[in-house]
């Protein structure tokens, strides 16, 4: 950082400079709901906090607060809370709160898709989130209808009606012994030759599709059987 004081270089001189994306650091989302959007490389954003703070650990660092996994229907989502940190003058910041999330299990044409990327995906938007506070990006989502267009103004959240009907089902449906299934569930694992047959059994088990023994099975056999 500049060796002039806070008060002489005003609350603008982080934002000022980190705003700017130059148009090789903006990804292109070529399929899926975000299909036409574009995104940030995560790599920019490192190092604009690198050019701003110094190296990561000694001018900026975070700290992953929390990651949990929710269930929409057969889909698996995880999430991912962070605090970011900077040091200006010689001290660090406050916290600077950020949360992020990604999908790990969700359901295609094809079947259950497995994503054993989806904690580092989390992370990696979350951390996204709290750079957006000291402006990392920001001539990107400043405005609503910027021509580069960002994932952040399309309407993601399911419709209620839909999330409803899923938690009715799901409230109506008999609640078996979680242990007897999943041992079960194990069994079968065991004999999965193919993605078919790893697709069929992520479908027969939608009551374990929280349970963190069953994904720990599930990514691995995404891994052994992935989407061709």
């Amino acid at each position: 950082m500049a060796t002039e004081s806070k008060k002489e270089r005003g609350n603008m001189f982080v934002y000022v400079q980190v705003d700017k994306v130059p148009q090789e650091a903006l990804k292109s989302i070529g399929a899926g709901r975000l299909r036409g959007m574009s995104d940030i490389n995560p790599m920019w954003r490192i190092k604009a906090m690198t050019q701003a703070f110094g190296p990561c650990g000694i001018g900026w660092r975070y700290t992953i607060d929390k990651q949990w996994t929710e269930q929409y229907g057969n889909e698996v989502k995880c999430f991912c809370n962070v605090s970011l940190y900077i040091k200006v003058d010689g001290s660090w910041s406050e916290p600077i709160q950020g949360t992020g999330g990604s999908a790990m299990v969700a359901m295609e044409r094809s079947g259950a898709y497995v994503n054993d990327e989806a904690y580092k995906m989390a992370l990696t938007d979350a951390l996204s989130v709290a750079m957006k506070s000291l402006g990392v990006g920001a001539n990107i989502y400043f405005s609503k209808d910027s021509d580069y267009g960002t994932k952040y103004s399309m309407q993601t959240t399911p419709p209620q009606a839909t999330v409803q009907q899923q938690n009715t089902q799901q409230q109506s449906a008999p609640q078996p012994n979680t242990q007897s299934l999943l041992l079960a569930a194990k069994g079968e694992a065991a004999k999965i030759t193919d993605r078919n047959g790893f697709c069929a059994w992520w479908n027969k088990y939608p009551t374990l599709q929280q349970n963190q023994e069953f994904l720990a099975i599930a990514q691995e056999l995404g891994k052994k059987f992935p989407k061709k």
